[in-house]
């Protein structure tokens, strides 16, 4: 699998455009995504799911672009606070393909939910169902709400303790085993107000290997089975790409012959109908679809090789937070001078502001140099900070030879407007 976005030329150009033209005009840091690569993930997504259902999950990039791209490509969609099912709403997402997550849902996300008449809501706890039976009765839809249990479980991906959510003792879902996921289902059947539409559950992230998938998927099938079945399985993501060449990501044809044959003779051994299954690819989606804009600021030597850029763990929290690593390259042509090591660095007050610690870059590199790091669409503009009051970057999409910005660049005064004190 390709880290660059379909329609790249590696480190030169995007989406037919230039990668040192968008840094000249956008400037510096600056995250480019490619609207083809997002329009062809989303129809190999459906096309390998059909029949079933693909909701993009939103927590991964989301802005009113992306949500007109996912409708028409024919996606559902996955939010998870009050801000996601705004940007839904002010995109026109359509509300019965929108799927509610979180695991402390407010008062007003519950609301905003009902009030929109969005799909389903997954309840997390079994505070959720009085909440959502008492304000589904007074909801503008006026019809009964559908919502699915998640479940844990109690299957280990096998990926990063931080995004291993698909275990035992671990704070989402309601566990199988201890039967507390059972006690919720069953509070759900006594509602009125409410109708138990299926089951979820989410495993992972950056999962590679299918058994896990299959393992949920066998468990929840038998699960449903306790309920007289159920018409709607959910797998939740956590589907793999690749960051770095020759790594590996999730071939989402094989994962769908696989689980979709799992649920089948699961079903039939429990001798239940079988489920619309969903599954909610984020990263998946939007990963490889993005690169992200620096610019060298300094180049020290000594017993190691540091390259400073104009950005760091403000744009890109996740070497810092999951220890991630990424590939990077300097744009524009090849050079003759050879690479050498460097250990290229963030501007943020922290020893721990690394961006790529193994990075191999041309011996001649100078300040002002422009790098380029693909595979930077997901959970990068979506996990942003102003750390050290840095103002966060612009998102420029780039189709047929044309750029502009989705997001435009933070300013000193969108921080200052904030700051009311």
């Amino acid at each position: 699998m390709n880290i660059w976005p379909l329609t790249a030329e590696p480190a030169v150009s995007v989406g037919g455009v230039s990668l040192t033209e968008i840094a000249g005009r956008f400037g510096t840091p600056a995250y480019v995504v490619d609207e083809e690569h997002v329009r062809v993930r989303c129809r190999e997504y459906a096309k390998a799911m059909a029949p079933h259902e693909v909701a993009y999950a939103a927590k991964a990039f989301w802005c009113r672009a992306m949500a007109r791209w996912i409708a028409e490509e024919g996606l559902s969609l996955d939010v998870c606070s009050e801000g996601e099912l705004a940007v839904a709403r002010a995109g026109g997402f359509p509300a019965d393909r929108i799927l509610l997550h979180g695991i402390g849902k407010t008062p007003n996300e519950l609301s905003a939910a009902l009030g929109y008449g969005v799909g389903r809501i997954v309840v997390d706890s079994s505070g959720e169902v009085r909440q959502l039976a008492a304000r589904s009765v007074a909801a503008p839809t006026g019809g009964r709400q559908k919502v699915l249990v998640r479940v844990t479980p109690g299957v280990d991906a096998h990926v990063h303790r931080a995004v291993t959510t698909g275990t035992e003792d671990q704070q989402f879902g309601l566990s199988i085993a201890s039967g507390a996921a059972a006690d919720v289902a069953h509070r759900i059947l006594r509602q009125p107000s409410l109708e138990l539409a299926g089951v979820h559950c989410h495993i992972g992230s950056q999962i590679t290997s299918l058994d896990g998938f299959e393992a949920a998927a066998r468990r929840l099938v038998a699960f449903m089975a306790g309920l007289g079945g159920l018409p709607e399985l959910n797998l939740g993501g956590g589907h793999a790409v690749p960051y770095r060449p020759g790594e590996d990501g999730l071939d989402i044809t094989a994962f769908a012959e696989r689980v979709t044959s799992a649920v089948e003779q699961e079903c039939a051994a429990h001798d239940i109908p079988v489920p619309r299954l969903t599954i909610e690819p984020g990263r998946a989606i939007i990963g490889a679809a993005g690169v992200t804009l620096y610019r060298v600021l300094a180049v020290k030597h000594g017993a190691r090789t540091f390259v400073v850029v104009d950005g760091g763990m403000s744009d890109n929290p996740r070497p810092a937070l999951y220890g991630s690593r990424y590939h990077i390259e300097r744009a524009g042509a090849r050079t003759t001078a050879g690479t050498e090591p460097v250990t290229v660095v963030g501007r943020h007050c922290e020893a721990g502001d690394v961006l790529v610690p193994d990075a191999r870059l041309p011996a001649d590199l100078r300040p002002g140099d422009l790098l380029t790091v693909p595979c930077t669409g997901a959970y990068h503009h979506a996990m942003a900070s102003n750390y050290n009051h840095l103002t966060r970057p612009p998102v420029i999409a780039v189709h047929q030879g044309r750029a502009w910005p989705l997001i435009r660049r933070e300013t000193a005064a969108d921080m200052l407007h904030r700051d009311v004190g």
